[in-house]
This record gives structure tokens, sequence and C-alpha cells, in this order.
């Protein structure tokens, strides 16, 4: 047997994509086998798993869940799909990192931000000249919804202190910080460190200018506690954030909170 689309299908010796395609969904035009891209010759083996697409057409969540746990590892898909990831700050790191949480296919993340978007944040963050003027928890909840529309989003839509980061995040099982104020940083690791013990935290810390890309690095402070960046370069005059750096970190802190999710490196 094969699996097309995540239906049982009889396997034939010889049987190509092509086959299957012409069986199941003639106008498919995209087809996954084993969570690769295959072309119509493609031999099929007794056991493989094939989706079909049509380019343009919207799968479900059931599809798009099942397309997922092709192009990942076994198993990790169902972890991601009931986690929950809270986001503090949606700029230059926090925008790209909801954007590839959705695209792992994270099930449900809790968004936090009190700004607009402004014409100064196009240069890093993942939003558009038609979103300018917009609250970033709504403008980034839109792209995400084109991304991946069966990921929950929850909107924090103001400015966060030290005491109710707390019951903003409660529940959630990895938390980030994606602050640009320095204070704020500082708080939130204070409330991960003494309130929050069973949360993942991953944290930042020196993201500016265009330096050593291998110096953007991810260090564990202590058990579910860690903190991506160089240390050291904060944004000043002479040294701005830019979206190629801010952009090694925010992805060092989505692999990091998939990490989390999985376990990963947590018996150190």
């Amino acid at each position: 047997m094969i699996s097309v689309n995540d239906l049982s299908l009889p396997y034939e010796p010889g049987m190509r994509v092509a086959d299957v395609v012409s069986r199941v969904k003639p106008g498919a035009d995209v087809v996954i086998v084993n969570g690769f891209p295959a072309p119509p010759t493609t031999l099929l083996a007794d056991g493989d798993r094939c989706w079909l697409i049509q380019r343009g057409e919207v799968p479900s969540a059931a599809e798009l869940a099942h397309l997922l746990y092709a192009r990942h590892t076994p198993g990790v898909q169902a972890v991601l799909q009931q986690a929950t990831v809270g986001i503090m700050g949606l700029g230059g790191l926090g925008s790209p990192l909801a954007v590839a949480l959705a695209r792992m296919g994270v099930g449900h993340l809790r968004l936090a931000d009190y700004d607009v978007v402004e014409p100064s944040n196009l240069n890093r963050q993942h939003y558009f000249i038609d979103q300018l003027g917009q609250p970033k928890t709504a403008a980034l909840r839109a792209t995400l919804a084109r991304i991946n529309p069966y990921v929950a989003v929850e909107c924090i839509d103001r400015r966060l202190t030290e005491a109710d980061i707390p019951a903003c995040f409660a529940g959630v099982d990895v938390l980030a910080e994606c602050f640009d104020d320095p204070g704020m940083k500082a708080a939130a690791l204070r409330v991960a460190l003494r309130e929050l013990p069973r949360v993942g935290y991953v944290g930042s810390s020196g993201v500016a200018g265009y330096g050593d890309n291998n110096a953007i690095r991810t260090q564990r402070l202590r058990a579910r506690v860690y903190l991506v960046g160089d240390g050291e370069s904060a944004a000043q005059p002479g040294q701005g954030l830019m979206a190629s750096r801010v952009g090694i970190a925010a992805h060092h802190q989505a692999n990091q909170v998939i990490r989390l999710l999985l376990g990963v490196d947590e018996d150190a």
C-alpha cells in the first residue's frame, strides 16, 4: 500500500508519480513523496507517503498538518502542533521569529507589542508598506494567517511591564524575549528566573550592526534558559539594526524554541 493525501492506495510494481496523479488528483502540479518534491517520472515503492497539491489551492488544516509531518522529522510535528509560545516584542527579532514558528507549525502563538508599524521598521521587520500605521499585533497576525491560517494567534496589544508578564504568559511552554529596551530585557529575565521556572526562556542580547556572523551564538544560562546574541553590539549612532544580523539572531531564537519544545539538551 501507499498513502496518498492520507488515504491508502494499493501499490503496484512499476507505479510512478504520474500514475498516482492521474488516478487521484489529475490537476495536481506539485507532488511530495516522503517529504521531498518528486517529478512525475519518480518510481514509487511500497509504503511510500505521497501528497498531491494543486498550485493556488489552499490545503485544509489536516492536509497542511500532514504536509508538515512529511517535511519534518517523524514525531516532531505532533509536539509542535500542541505547543504554545509567547513572544514579547514584535520588531526585528519578534516578527521573523513568529514567522519561523508559524512556518514550522507551532500551534499557538501569543504575541505582545504596543507599537504600530512605522517606515523605519521596514528595513528589518516582517511587515509590508501597506501595513504602515497598523498595530504590529494586528499586522503580524494578518501576515501569519497568509502563511499558516491554522495557527491560533492571541494578541496582547499593550506595553508590558515586569509585573504583568507572568499573568500575560501564563500557560506558555516557551517564552521569547525580543525587546529593544535593555531595561525590559533585564526585567523579563528576572521574571523568568523568579516566577516562570517551568517555562522555557529564550532571551536576546547584542544583535546590532553587521559584525561577524558567528559571533551571534546561543548560550545556555541554566536549565531551560538561553540567551542569543554576541552580548555586546547594541544599537547606537553609527551602528544600526540590520535585517541580516538581526535575522540570524531571530532564527537562533526560533531554533532554540523548537529545541526546548522537543526537550533537546535539557538533561545536560
